[in-house]
């Protein structure tokens, strides 16, 4: 069975920075993708960033220049480091891999930016 899990989130305030990591664990035989999602109250859940397992990463482009998406192939771990976050990044992050040819989510994390 595999799964994933997701660091803690928290509180923090304008322009600081948080890093969140994602560890899949379980019988994994291959991780292709590996991503970022989040969702904000009263919205779509929307893709922060993946990255490839040849290390392809894309961002949205509200993130561009702000977060980095990284991975460690033999932790089985993505890593999201969020450099000065707006409030506007306030929501539950999911990460998401594609493990043995299929989607899984993790639990989800709450991270709150607010003076």
């Amino acid at each position: 069975q595999v799964q994933l899990v997701e660091s803690v989130g928290g509180l923090v305030q304008p322009g600081g920075s948080l890093r969140l990591s994602c560890a899949a664990s379980g019988s994994i035989f291959s991780i292709n993708a590996m991503a970022w999602y989040r969702q904000a109250p009263g919205k779509e859940r929307e893709l922060v960033a993946a990255i490839s397992r040849g290390y392809t990463r894309n961002y949205d482009d509200s993130v561009k220049g702000r977060f980095t998406i990284s991975r460690d192939n033999v932790r089985n771990t993505v890593y999201l480091q969020m450099n000065s976050l707006k409030p506007e990044d306030t929501a539950v992050y999911y990460c998401n891999a594609d493990i043995n040819l299929m989607h899984y989510w993790g639990q989800g994390t709450q991270v709150t930016v607010s003076s």
